[in-house]
């Protein structure tokens, strides 16, 4: 160890010390941890019009739990889905939702498809001087490098009036997919000594269809994984406006800043663990699971290894069974009510319905698993990113880009929060901390 490392040792133990605040004086002075009472209630922090999400009733004065429900701009989320007839694709669709506040009609809506697909393109030489310049596994720290390095060649980027907000967002929704793949392919090429490719994208494609596309050698999809990767991005673009990067979207803004600033501020929210990063850990979680349990079809052995992972015997040792339970959804996540769905039809033209029958086991059985070990407030099912990890596995997408494409889909959402933001915002957002520490007389440095 050297001398630094020591050094560094040593103040980390001296933070821990000097950092530790008594867990009891948070449940004295009546202060919510993570912003959250002890039944999962969250702290009222604003009014939205852009989303909204129910997960109980209020019955004879009492909160039920209630299958969940998802809204964007007052539409059932799984009406939405449904209603992409006709090979029609849905993001596109969503997005002008989401920023306008109405579903468009045909001639808006090829309208902003135009205008996203004009949109596609970046700075000359952008990825040559930036997206390939320190490739890094870290696919998410790239994209924030690019969308902060996007502003210096935006000659209005401080403008906050809506209209160039708006225009900075649009293009932003349209570059994503493009900074995403082209990070993935300059650290695939640089890191593990692959082949480079960097496909154009095409107007008149969905954003789905662009992102494979690009992503893929040979440019070619299905249908069918467009269209279910259309839907794993509309069933992620916004949520409700009380997730971590949302508020950090709203808290930004409402400070003045300018909107790469934000969504740079977004994009390191949404890449923690605790956050974006779910679907990896349900990817790896399962794979120990099929490494492990030798026959999958046997519902005892499945238990048993599940039990295991939430004892901390197996797997990460974290005790945690990911893809199951949510901060808000109880008795059901609806995102994956209408996803579960779509997985099958992939997962039979894949030839991946042994995986999908393994998925839907553990499904049923986990919140059995869990309500035997712990004494919980509220039910626990499946959520999204349950089914979301699979779905990418069997689109051939890298791990490196699954949280990613969180932000492909979320981008829409807080390009909507942060609009909303600045319409109606009179004062910055500033949460009070309740200060605990001792008082000290000041001590001369010889005397210390």
């Amino acid at each position: 160890m050297t001398k630094q490392e020591a050094y560094l040792n040593e103040y980390a133990a001296m933070c821990r010390e000097a950092d530790k605040v008594d867990l009891a004086l948070f449940d004295e002075y009546g202060v919510k941890r993570g912003l959250r009472d002890k039944n999962g209630n969250g702290v009222l922090a604003g009014l939205t019009n852009i989303s909204r999400i129910e997960s109980f009733k209020m019955e004879n004065g009492e909160k039920v739990p209630c299958d969940g429900k998802l809204w964007y701009r007052g539409y059932d989320c799984i009406q939405l889905v449904e209603g992409f007839k006709n090979k029609r694709y849905g993001f596109e669709e969503v997005a002008y939702l989401l920023l306008f506040g109405d579903l468009p009609n045909e001639e808006q809506l090829a309208r902003f498809e135009k205008i996203l697909g004009e949109s596609r393109t970046l700075p000359t030489n952008f990825t040559r001087d930036v997206v390939m310049k320190a490739p890094s596994s870290d696919i998410m720290n790239s994209l924030v490098r690019s969308v902060l390095t996007l502003a210096s060649y935006d000659k209005n980027c401080m403008d906050t009036s809506i209209e160039n907000v708006l225009r900075q967002c649009i293009g932003l929704i349209a570059v994503f997919p493009m900074l995403s793949v082209y990070a993935y392919h300059a650290y695939n090429h640089y890191e593990n000594d692959d082949s480079m490719y960097i496909h154009r994208p095409q107007k008149k494609l969905s954003t789905a269809e662009n992102l494979l596309m690009m992503l893929r050698p040979d440019k070619k999809y299905s249908e069918l994984e467009a269209k279910v990767l259309d839907i794993a991005l509309v069933l992620h673009m916004e949520h409700g406006g009380g997730n971590n990067s949302t508020f950090t979207t709203r808290v930004v803004t409402s400070s003045g800043s300018d909107t790469y600033s934000v969504m740079a501020a977004a994009l390191s929210s949404l890449k923690g663990p605790k956050h974006g990063g779910a679907n990896i850990k349900v990817v790896e979680m399962m794979r120990d699971i099929q490494k492990h349990v030798k026959h999958w079809d046997d519902e005892n052995e499945v238990r048993e290894y599940l039990k295991k992972i939430l004892n901390k015997e197996a797997f990460d040792k974290k005790g945690l069974i990911y893809g199951m339970g949510h901060a808000v959804y109880s008795l059901s996540d609806p995102r994956a009510q209408v996803f579960k769905g779509f997985v099958q039809q992939l997962a039979s033209a894949k030839g991946r319905e042994k995986d999908f029958a393994l998925y839907s086991m553990i499904e049923r059985i986990a919140p059995e698993v869990i309500a035997e070990k712990a004494k919980i407030y509220k039910g626990v099912s499946a959520n999204v990113d349950f089914y979301s990890g699979f779905v990418y596995s069997m689109l051939e997408i890298p791990l490196e880009l699954y949280t990613p494409i969180f932000a492909i889909a979320r981008i829409a959402g807080w390009s909507a929060h942060r609009i909303e933001e600045l319409i109606n915002m009179d004062k910055i957002i500033r949460p009070a901390y309740k200060s605990v520490m001792a008082e000290r007389d000041y001590v001369e440095i010889e005397d210390r």
